[in-house]
């Protein structure tokens, strides 16, 4: 799994040349790594399950996150506050404010991950690597992933999460399309 890199020879970047892995609930198309923007932002989309949780609360220390909805009706909680998103919309999820986001529809979506500064956008291509391994369940290895990029995570916030959005929390990786 890996991005391709853009340039003025190769300014155009097919669906059929990206990679994609499956996570928890949800898929990661590798669309643009940060280098090729100068390390000002880096670019994943995520298709998911209706009515999927697609993470605990958690905490980015590093990297503002941006979410621009191409299908489907998303719900956001944005520390306290919960906003919803359509086609069109675009969400601010800033660093060091805990957040979770979810497919508030019983159809799948998708949306475009912007990702400021770059460099978080490998965390999705190393975690589709831990849940292909055989340490997919191995609760040290993912916790020294999100050290490693600067995230923490709240594991507790999910049932609360669940019940208070009827959503579903998918057991295994996810089969989505693109």
């Amino acid at each position: 799994m890996s991005f391709i890199n853009l340039t003025l020879d190769h300014p155009v970047v097919t669906s059929g040349e990206t990679a994609t892995g499956a996570l928890i609930g949800m898929g990661a198309r590798f669309v643009m790594d940060g280098g090729d923007a100068g390390g000002r932002f880096g670019l994943i989309e995520h298709p998911i399950i209706p009515r999927g949780l697609a993470c605990p609360m958690h905490l980015h220390t590093r990297e503002d996150e941006y979410s621009f909805i191409l299908e489907g009706r998303w719900g956001f909680q944005l520390g306290d506050r919960i906003v919803y998103g359509e086609p069109g919309d675009l969400v601010y999820k800033p660093r060091d404010v805990w957040h979770s986001f979810w497919n508030a529809s019983d159809q799948p979506a998708r949306l475009l991950e912007i990702i400021s500064p770059s460099g978080f956008e490998h965390y999705f291509v190393e975690l589709a690597r831990l849940f292909d391994s055989l340490s997919g369940n191995d609760p040290e290895a993912f916790a020294a992933l999100n050290e490693k990029y600067g995230l923490r995570m709240d594991f507790d916030s999910v049932p609360g999460l669940l019940e208070a959005h009827g959503l579903v929390a998918a057991a295994e990786p996810a089969t989505v399309s693109y």
